[in-house]
């Protein structure tokens, strides 16, 4: 198999894509090939979906996305024109680290360039370039945008960018051709800037839904998303019903003239292997002071607290049976082996944080609030002792 698709639209491409993650999977393996990628539009809400799905089925996951990429600040927003306010890149994660920086654009993209759509730009990119493959996207790319408005050297610019920010053969020059004359005409001119510049191609199908009968149905979601009736002439369209889950076949029949762009797709496949592990709790290290480790730290907390809020150790815990250190000890070392030391101390700084600079906080609830850790910690202000509350 020479040929994985790597520019794939899911149903969580909301009102934009049908294609169903169960049945895209399904007719990638029926095509007999052996990986495929998800790159919804400015979001990953699918990715966890797609990985299970795809191992499943026997089929290697590539993780990624369709970023939004302002034009120049992710912060400028006073733009009016449609096509100004954005370009359209292709991110795969080659590996764990780029799937981390992967999420970490993504969210940038919403919690900081939000406009019209989830933008980042180029200082974000180059932040979180690393373990990252990136693919110039469909006309709406940048480089494609300048190529179609006449502007060659702005497209060699716009590529030697990307190139620059994501390193030597981890950016690729897409071609698509889904019958219309726009594209051809890119086409070209990426086949000489490739020659030119020593940027490789790669060959996609920007998939939209899985089979070709689909285009009907996904006709009328798109006029769902833009509330337009199918009768409306002035609306979008995906042109020539070519937006689907294509064989290798199909693929080289589109590309004669470029099978090295076909074939880089598994080449792209074979380099990406993002490893999910499910199951375990993950939590940050936190960071403790010197000659501390997270242990030792938290039992130096809760015996401070302890002794601030009683003065005596040695006094009973309520109708518990302990004295207040043994049941302090008992609650700490339940905690150690859930694995939830860090956890009681990434919580305590920022409660602690919050009460030293006069930030309101409630009296301090959760499925771990009755216990003398919590209250020895300051989470709580609830004592549970005094109200005999511990069991």
């Amino acid at each position: 198999m020479a040929f994985v698709h790597l520019h794939v639209h899911t149903e969580y491409s909301l009102l934009d894509g049908s294609n169903k993650i169960k049945e895209y999977v399904s007719r990638v393996k029926e095509l007999g090939m052996n990986s495929a990628a998800i790159t919804d539009h400015g979001v990953m809400y699918g990715v966890i979906d797609f990985y299970r799905a795809a191992r499943d089925a026997g089929i290697k996951p590539i993780l990624g996305c369709e970023i939004y990429v302002a034009p120049n600040s992710r912060f400028d927003k006073e733009l009016t024109g449609g096509e100004d306010r954005y370009y359209h890149l292709v991110l795969l994660a080659e590996n764990n680290q780029g799937y981390a920086n992967l999420m970490k654009i993504v969210s940038k993209g919403f919690t900081e360039g939000y406009y019209y759509k989830p933008r980042v730009d180029m200082e974000v990119l180059n932040q979180y370039h690393e373990g990252i493959i990136a693919l110039s996207a469909c006309l709406a790319g940048e480089v494609q945008r300048y190529i179609m408005k006449g502007l060659p050297d702005e497209a060699r610019k716009a590529a030697r960018k990307y190139e620059a920010c994501f390193g030597k053969g981890n950016y690729f020059l897409e071609l698509q051709d889904h019958g219309l004359p726009e594209q051809r005409q890119v086409n070209m001119e990426l086949m000489r800037m490739s020659k030119e510049l020593d940027i490789p191609l790669v060959a996609t199908n920007d998939v939209h839904y899985t089979y070709a009968e689909d285009v009907d149905s996904h006709d009328i979601l798109l006029c769902l998303q833009t509330g337009k009736r199918l009768s409306d002439e002035d609306r979008l369209r995906y042109e020539g019903g070519q937006y689907f889950v294509k064989s290798e076949e199909e693929m080289k029949g589109l590309f004669p003239y470029a099978w090295e762009a076909v074939e880089n797709t598994q080449l792209i496949a074979d380099r990406c292997n993002v490893e999910i592990e499910f199951g375990v709790t993950k939590l940050p290290k936190y960071e403790v002071p010197e000659g501390y480790d997270s242990w030792s730290y938290l039992n130096e907390l809760c015996t401070r607290g302890l002794l601030e809020s009683y003065g005596d150790e040695s006094l009973p815990a309520g109708n518990t049976g302990m004295t207040l250190r043994e049941r302090l000890d008992y609650e700490l070392g339940v905690i150690r082996t859930m694995g939830y030391v860090d956890y009681f101390l990434i919580v305590w700084d920022f409660i602690n944080y919050a009460k030293e600079n006069d930030i309101p906080v409630g009296p301090g609830r959760g499925s771990a609030a009755g216990i003398i850790v919590s209250y020895a910690l300051k989470i709580t202000d609830i004592d549970h002792i005094r109200y005999n509350l511990l069991f």
